[in-house]
C-alpha cells in the first residue's frame, strides 16, 4: 500500500450531463453513486462507476481562464493529491470511509465540455482524470483520505 496525502474535497452527482453539483454523503454502489445520471449510455457501465479528477487539474485549468469548480467536468470525485492522471490500470484506492475503487480508464475528454469552452477539450487532455470500477461498495464524504494500492499489472 502507499501512503498518500490525497483527500476527497468534493462527491458530485447530477441528474444528467454537467455540472456535477456537490451533495454532503454519497451512496457508492457498483453502478456508482446513488442518484447520479448520465446523458450518454457509453458512461453507464460498472467499469466507469465513478469519474476522479484532481483539484490541481481544476486550478491550472482555472488559471489559464476556464471557470471550473468541483464537479464542472462532470467528475464524481473531486480529490487533492492524488495525481489522478498518473494512476495506472489496475491501480485500487482505498478509501477511509471504506469505499474501494479499481482504475480501469483514463478519461478522455468529450463533446459534453464544449458547454464550458469549446477549447477545452484539447486544453484538458492528459490532465483529465480517471474511471473507477467499485470493489467494495461504501458511502463516501468529502474529507476522507485515499491510499493508493499499486497494481502488479504492467501497463502498457
Amino acid at each position: 500500500m502507499n501512503e498518500s496525502n490525497a483527500i476527497v474535497l468534493s462527491v458530485n452527482i447530477s441528474d444528467g450531463g454537467i455540472p456535477k453539483l456537490p451533495i454532503e454523503v454519497g451512496e457508492v454502489t457498483p453502478n456508482g453513486l446513488v442518484g447520479d445520471a448520465h446523458d450518454h449510455e457509453k458512461h453507464s457501465t460498472p467499469n466507469q462507476a465513478i469519474c476522479i479528477i484532481d483539484q490541481e487539474d481544476l486550478d491550472d485549468l482555472a488559471s489559464e481562464g476556464y471557470d471550473l469548480s468541483p464537479g464542472a467536468t462532470g467528475e464524481n470525485l473531486t480529490v487533492q493529491g492524488l495525481n489522478a492522471d498518473e494512476l495506472n490500470i489496475g491501480d485500487r484506492l482505498r478509501f477511509s470511509g471504506g469505499l474501494e475503487l479499481e482504475i480501469t480508464k483514463m478519461r478522455k475528454p468529450c463533446f459534453v465540455l464544449d458547454a464550458i469552452d469549446p477549447k477545452l477539450k484539447q486544453t484538458i487532455k492528459g490532465r483529465c482524470g480517471c474511471y473507477g470500477k467499485v470493489i467494495a461498495p461504501a458511502q463516501i464524504r468529502a474529507g476522507e483520505t485515499i491510499d493508493i494500492l499499486q497494481s502488479t499489472i504492467a501497463n502498457d
